[in-house]
Order: C-alpha cells, then sequence, then structure tokens
C-alpha cells in the first residue's frame, strides 16, 4: 500500500470522495471521557467548504456533549469496498430552518414528525485533518493481488493511505 498525503484542495477532494461514497460514519463525541460516546450518523451533505452536515436531535446525548466540547471524531468505513477514513475536527450545533430544511429528506421522517419539528437541529462538523486507506479497488481484487504477491514475492499495490491535512 502507497502512501499519498494529500494538502489543502486535494485532501479536500479526496475526503469529500470517501465521506460522499460512504455515507454513514460513527460519530464519536465527548473524546476525554472513557467510554468514548459513539452513535452511528447518517451524512447529510458536505459543502463546498468541506463541512459535513448531519441532522441530530436537540436534546440528544452528542448534542449535549458537542455543546460542552466541540472536539469531534468521525469514522467512515466501507468494507465491501475497503475504504476508510478517520476525520477529526470540530462540530458546532445549528437550529437555522433554512439549513434543517435543505438537509431534511423523507428518509429522515423515521427520526423526526417533518422537517418542521421542533426538536431537529444541524451538526456542522469542520475537519481539520483525516486519515484513509483506500484501495480504490474491491476487497476481491485487493485480496487477490495480496495472493498473487506472495506467490511472486513482490510487493501487492492494493490501494493508498495517508494524511489528508485540510
Amino acid at each position: 500500500m502507497s502512501t499519498e498525503n494529500l494538502n489543502n484542495t486535494e485532501a479536500l477532494k479526496k475526503m469529500r470522495k470517501l465521506v460522499e461514497d460512504i455515507d454513514f460514519c460513527m460519530m464519536l463525541t465527548d473524546l476525554n471521557t472513557q467510554p468514548i460516546s459513539a452513535i452511528p450518523m447518517s451524512t447529510k451533505k458536505v459543502d463546498e467548504a468541506g463541512n459535513i452536515w448531519f441532522l441530530s436531535g436537540k436534546e440528544s446525548e452528542h448534542n449535549t456533549n458537542i455543546s460542552k466540547d466541540s472536539k469531534t471524531q468521525l469514522l467512515y468505513s466501507e468494507n465491501s469496498d475497503m475504504e476508510f477514513i478517520s476525520i477529526y475536527g470540530s462540530a458546532s450545533i445549528h437550529s437555522d430552518k433554512d439549513i434543517i430544511h435543505d438537509l431534511y429528506s423523507k428518509s429522515d421522517d423515521a427520526w423526526f414528525e417533518d422537517k418542521n419539528d421542533p426538536s431537529i437541529t444541524a451538526i456542522k462538523f469542520t475537519p481539520s485533518e483525516a486519515y484513509y486507506w483506500d484501495t480504490k479497488e474491491n476487497k476481491y481484487i485487493a485480496l487477490l493481488k495480496k495472493g498473487m504477491a506472495t506467490i511472486t514475492g513482490d510487493k501487492a499495490d492494493v490501494g493508498e493511505k495517508g494524511k489528508l491535512s485540510l
């Protein structure tokens, strides 16, 4: 696996691609307390600046944690495509109805009454750095390449990893 560290525009492009491909993440909040609070979240949007947006309940534990300490980590994992990214940054809670309406979709009806539910908030996650692993191919091709490398004694090029400075 080769290492490719990226900065600025290229880092943002790589992060956006992985986040949009994977969609669901584990959001970790209250990072100074053990055990760390972790919940699954669905990405609603990655904006032009690279902020990642989610919808959340006003009274949720993670909203409470973010209000006390904005440090947050997102862990995205797509096992079938062997794509992974860990993103560290800060989160903030927003109750602007225009933002919420922009992010809301029919699938959110499972959690909220509708887009006007007064308990909905938006979480804006601003990344500062990330680390990724990406095979660029599915796991079967990666396993095949590893197997061939074992037989031939060559190194297997099964993808790339690296730090993203955002």
